[in-house]
């Protein structure tokens, strides 16, 4: 016999449709890996990879407007696990934090009661990962702690917020955008509110031109269109409040700042993309749509490059890049024309969608892990996912675009590739296009670099149920005779006139049929394959129809119309009725008689008479003598076999014989010869009962019942076993027993019964009603109500359809356009996400136990106790990459920190594996050179991405910042500006350039006097004593008085940077030092500094550690950063971390000064043997230890000692 598995259990879910506008906001892809979506008032979780809904999580009770998955920037153990954890606010202002794993909401929160604006997890300190700050309208922000619900502050603005954006680079910055402006919080922490209102801007619209341009130079050509409308946009930020004609609306759609770069910041308009240079509040560059192009509606920055992606109105999204500087440099001669702002270039667009009155793209979400994978939200619920592609190889298509070519980088996962490493092309978004180039960098054109193309890909499409209203049916259920093939289907006729097929098990579409031409007003299933469904169309003026009565075949799809040529201009068919044994078909009209249909030959048998009574109710009764029959029928087959077989062969042929008969009748459980009697009752407008019988061909006339006093017009009828149930349009339900021949009228009060339906299952009494305002589920042998749920009191949908899909779980059609699979009590209830059945696997660690996804990690990560590499992961490219001896340690930490998308993972390991693999090639170059310290920082063709800011290298930043200060000196428009570029020239040391700003100085300007001293003094400046300590003594005064940032400029002049960065430290700058030490000093001075830094993000009240250690990492403070890991019990990392500094032998450094304390000690043996671990550098030391004697001794130190040899180094 063949196995068979059937999963009779169903889990409760939710099918869901088209979104509700308020929805549109509520989307967001997490570093989990998976994307939370609002829909109505549920949130579906969605894993990309497959495209499937592995959770609904129910419980607001308005529709939710936002959500938020927490961010992972923290460092995962076993008393901090890997978990899935949400946040969704709804329009009646209620926030859950959910855990999305069980379905549970660990906390409610509730302030006022207007929908919530905006909400964003706090990610960057150490100590506290449940900060939650939202904006409650109209003008409130409230941190509260995600965990409890408590709140922590409170704090009102002037205006209403929109919305709010994070300084990616420093969290104590936020911008709110505002209904009028923006509005800057510089001091925002979360242990107190911030105190100042912050400073406000206000925006002019792109359009309005601002009185004072900059006046074009006659030499210069006219600009062309483009041009004018650059110029136009050159001032858009005001501190004052623009005057009415010129702002007319604030049509500001979005603002974020970039995660790319530092002090950037992005305003979307409809029309154009401004990007700002924060320090100048000055636009630096424009995206700008030409226009016939279709309008903007969001933009996701990058972070990994300088990217944008960008969604149009019509669906479309665009990837566009920032054009490297250092290419057009063309024209050195004159340094205007050179740069003149920031270029996004497009790299690539997807296809857009039809778009109508009820299909419009509402959101798209970017994979933050990899950033190359976008997904689209639209109206009608479906998601597509598009994921970028990069292929090698010129384009062909234009060879004439101005477009400079994209490189791919050289290194995978922060390692140069070995000769012959795998690699996987599109891990992410760095790992597709190399780093835009800046100005005075020239390109290294290497041989294995290639030029590539991107282009977008879809590789998944999640869709959802069609718009209201539906008709659902259950298939038969599940017997012990069907149970080897049993599906739990679920049909849905829907309002276009198609049927959609559900199973039920996987939650997935079946089949999706389209069917009529009208919408679908009923469906009766006639086998577990096959169905009748019917539509009416509309009126014509007499009142009469076209009737659509069509028989489906599942498997094959095969439909055809069940009543022929019948149908046309008729009145309309009300319902139809399909008997017990699936024989017979009642179709009864609205102002005409009935007709009975045999289903299995298709004919009609028996229309009925014009005088016959109106139906208002009908039901198959379950009695039939199909039992009797049967026995009747195998009796004369063993008549008829008994005779042909003689006697004496009789006893040993009869057994086989039966058998065989047996075999015949359970494969044709109703085989054509027998037609068995079959009853149905139904109720006049009266309330009369009348019975008929249906045999063959004959149909019989039974008794009637007169109608019961107590009971309205009959709506509804359900019969099961013994007992008939009878439902009237005033909410009265009439229980007959027909056994005892009693009956029990109970008034509910809940208006019209709609539908009444049994459920299946032998002797399962239980019943589902349905009211126009709710269901209720009745148990009829006690006559109780069980469980039941109403509009407006415990949920917000009104009910369309009720059936029953197993013996104790019931299914719901409702207006919001879901259908819900619910238990008998009808709570709607999430499921728990490990008790599901999905079809494919999902790929998420998170969804594992803490132990059990710890346990992978470490599998992946080393397994150095085999010696190779054994793993069972289903992503077939990943594991064949995973299984490459050639991948090194760094690559593989940073690659499965890549697959648990863990955020303080992936960032630890970037800046390691960067700063170690410079380190140790320094070291190589330095070997031959003794005395090589620590802290030189060497040059790299490869350097860390500027999205990492202060931890790049001193040369690749200063550059950067040059780069940055060209562009604003090109843009700067008003007296300022130009104020702020020449203080900016000053510190970076450029002081000529700095001189020509300053004598710029128009005469009638206050400050004219003052900028002519100042340059007069810069150009003078000498190295003289005198002057020096007199300059110095002027700017320590200053500084004391408050005048830091002038007294920082005089300092900086007369070469005393690093004293600068001191006083800056002291006064709490400790960003701006940083800076400045990068920009100025040396890297031993700039490394003191920084030192300092990390010292005081360690310190409790900043607790930032984990900034900390990057610091010290991008300093190459190896043995430090090991140290501080220890202590911080991140022992995993630690190890690793150790075991990659041996790996690149930059370790060797510390074993080398512990050689040479022991032999200043004169412990001349502890000193060779870390001597001898120290590599080449240690063998000149022990030639030292032992020039004397000849050579070195055999056994250097015992055991024993050398445990007590690295406690010392600890």
């Amino acid at each position: 016999m063949i196995p068979y598995t059937v999963n009779i259990k169903l889990a409760a879910r939710t099918l869901t449709g088209t979104l509700n506008l308020q929805n549109k906001t509520a989307v967001d892809w997490g570093w989990q890996g998976l994307i939370a979506q609002g829909c109505h008032s549920s949130i579906l979780i969605i894993d990309p990879k497959t495209s499937q809904t592995i959770q609904v999580l129910e419980r607001h009770k308005a529709n939710v407007v936002k959500v938020k998955w927490s961010r992972e920037n923290y460092y995962h153990n076993l008393s901090s696990p890997y978990c899935l954890r949400l946040a969704s606010g709804d329009a009646s202002g209620k926030i859950i934090v959910w855990d999305v794993v069980s379905g549970t909401a660990h906390c409610e929160i509730q302030e006022h009661s207007k929908p919530i604006q905006d909400l964003e997890w706090l990610w960057n300190q150490d100590a506290s990962r449940d900060l939650l700050l939202a904006v409650h309208p109209p003008n409130y922000i409230v941190l509260w702690n995600g965990d409890t619900g408590t709140k922590l502050w409170k704090k009102s603005y002037a205006e209403n917020i929109l919305s709010f954006s994070f300084d990616p680079f420093d969290p104590s910055n936020m911008a709110l955008l505002t209904s009028e402006g923006i509005v800057f919080i510089t001091d925002f922490s979360h242990s107190k509110p911030p105190s100042s209102t912050g400073k406000k801007v206000y925006i002019a619209s792109p359009h309005a031109s601002p009185a004072h341009t900059k006046p074009a130079p006659a030499a210069t050509p006219a600009p062309t269109g483009a041009k004018k409308a650059l110029n136009k946009v050159k001032v858009l930020i005001t501190n004052e409040k623009p005057t009415t004609e010129a702002v007319t609306l604030n049509d500001c759609l979005q603002l974020s700042y970039l995660p790319s770069k530092r002090n950037h910041m992005l305003l979307l308009y409809p029309r154009e993309i401004l990007i700002l240079d924060l320090e100048l509040s000055q636009t630096v560059g424009v995206v700008a749509i030409e226009r016939s192009g279709v309008p903007f509606t969001q933009v996701v920055p990058c972070a990994q490059r300088d990217a944008l992606y960008c969604l149009h109105e019509n669906g479309c999204i665009t990837l566009r890049v920032c054009r490297s500087t250092s290419l057009s440099c063309s024209s050195l001669t004159d340094p205007e024309q050179s740069l003149q702002e920031l270029v996004y270039d497009l790299r690539s667009q997807c296809d857009a969608i039809r778009v109508t009155k009820t299909v419009r793209p509402y959101r798209m979400v970017v994979c933050p892990v990899n950033e190359n994978k976008a997904a689209l939200m639209v109206s009608d619920g479906r998601v597509m996912f598009w994921e970028l592609k990069a292929h090698t190889g010129r384009s062909v298509a234009n060879p004439s675009s101005a477009l400079s070519p994209l490189y791919s980088p050289v290194s995978f996962c922060g390692a140069p590739l070995g000769p012959n490493q795998k690699r996987i092309q599109d891990l992410s978004l760095n790992s597709m296009i190399g780093q835009t180039l800046i100005a005075g960098e020239t390109p290294v054109p290497t041989s294995n670099q290639q030029e590539v193309q991107l282009k977008f890909l879809l590789t998944g499409l999640l869709s959802g149920l069609p718009l209201p209203p539906f008709a659902i049916r259950m298939c038969p259920p599940l017997t012990t005779k069907n149970i080897n093939h049993y599906q739990p289907l679920l049909a849905a006729g829907t309002s276009n006139g198609s049927v959609l097929v559900y199973n039920l098990t996987s939650g997935l579409l079946h089949k999706e049929l389209s069917v009529h031409s009208c919408e679908v007003r009923g469906l009766e299933w006639v086998s577990l394959t096959s169905f009748l469904s019917f539509a009416t169309s509309s009126p014509n003026n007499m009142g009469l129809v076209r009737n659509e009565l069509q028989h489906v075949d599942l498997p094959t799809g095969r439909c055809f119309a069940f009543r022929g040529e019948r149908g046309n201009d008729e009145p309309p068919i009300e319902m139809i009725k399909v008997s017990h044994l699936k024989q017979y078909l009642v179709v009864v009209f609205r102002d005409k008689p009935l007709e009975l249909w045999d289903i299995r030959t298709g004919t009609l048998l028996r229309e009925m008479a014009k005088n016959f009574p109106t139906v208002t109710a009908l039901e198959w009764s379950p009695s039939h003598n199909l039992k009797s029959l049967k026995k009747k029928q195998m009796a004369a087959r063993e008549a008829i076999a008994r005779q042909t077989v003689s006697d004496a062969e009789q006893s040993s042929v009869e057994s086989s014989v039966i058998s065989l008969l047996q075999d015949a009748e359970s494969k044709s459980e109703t085989s054509q010869a027998i037609s068995a009697r079959e009853h149905f009752v139904f109720t006049d407008t009266d309330g009369q009962v009348y019975h008929i019988t249906v045999e063959g061909n004959s149909v019989k006339d039974g008794a009637r019942i007169p109608p019961d006093g107590s009971m309205g017009s009959i709506a509804c009828i359900a019969w099961k076993g013994d007992t008939l149930v009878l439902g009237d349009v005033d909410g009265n339900l009439n229980f007959w027993d027909l056994k005892a021949r009693l009956s029990r009228g109970i008034p509910t009060h809940r208006g019209w019964v709609k539908k009444i339906r049994f459920a299946p299952g032998k002797g399962n009494q239980k019943l589902l009603v349905m009211y126009t305002d709710g269901a209720e589920v009745w148990d009829t042998k006690e006559v109780q109500m069980v469980s039941g749920i109403r509009f407006g009191r415990n949920v917000n949908y009104r009910i369309l359809d009720i059936d029953w899909c197993t013996s104790d779980k019931v299914v719901l059609a409702s207006d919001d356009g879901c259908i819900r699979v619910l238990e008998m009590a009808m709570k709607s209830a999430s499921y728990r996400m490990d008790e599901q059945d999905l079809t494919d696997p999902v790929w998420c660690p998170y969804l594992l136990l803490p132990r059990a996804a710890l346990t992978l990690k470490a599998f992946l990560l080393l397994q150095p106790w085999s010696g190779t590499f054994t793993m069972d992961i289903t992503q077939v490219d990943m594991k064949s990459v995973l299984l490459d001896p050639e991948l090194s340690l760094l690559q593989r930490c940073l690659l499965v920190s890549r697959l648990f998308g863990d955020e303080s993972d992936l960032n630890f390991w970037t800046v390691a594996s960067h700063y170690l693999q410079l380190f140790a090639q320094a070291r190589q170059l330095s070997v031959t050179t003794e005395g090589g310290s620590e802290e030189t920082q060497p040059a790299s063709q490869n350097h860390l991405d500027i999205c990492h800011d202060i931890l790049c290298e001193c040369s690749y930043f200063q550059k950067f910042q040059l780069d940055r200060v060209h562009l604003q000196e090109v843009k700067r428009s008003s007296y300022e500006h130009t104020k702020k570029c020449a203080d900016q020239l000053l510190l970076l040391g450029q002081t000529d350039r700095a001189v020509q700003l300053l004598l710029e100085t128009s005469a009638d300007n206050p400050s004219y006097y003052c900028d002519s001293l100042k340059a007069c003094l810069v150009t003078t400046i000498t190295s003289s004593g005198p002057s020096q300590s007199t300059i110095k003594l002027v700017a320590t005064n200053m500084i004391a008085n408050g005048k830091l940032a002038e007294g920082v400029q005089l300092l900086c002049l007369i070469d005393k940077a690093a004293d600068a960065c001191r006083y800056l430290q002291t006064y709490g700058e400790w960003n701006r030092a940083a800076w400045l030490a990068k920009v100025r000093l040396n890297s031993a001075e700039s490394s003191d500094v920084l030192k300092r830094w990390a010292e005081h993000l360690c310190s409790p009240q900043v607790n930032q550690k984990s900034k900390a250690i990057l610091v010290l990492l991008s300093l190459g403070c190896f043995y430090k950063v090991g140290e501080m890991l220890h202590s911080m019990r991140y022992f995993d990392r630690a190890a690793l971390f150790i075991e990659a500094c041996l790996k690149y032998g930059v370790m060797e450094a510390a074993f080398l000064d512990y050689a040479r304390l022991l032999r200043s000690l004169g412990l001349r043996e502890g000193a060779a043997l870390w001597a001898s671990r120290a590599g080449s550098a240690g063998e000149q030391l022990m030639e030292e230890l032992f020039q004397g004697e000849g050579g070195v001794p055999e056994a250097v130190l015992g055991d024993d000692e050398v445990e007590v040899g690295l406690e010392g180094t600890e």
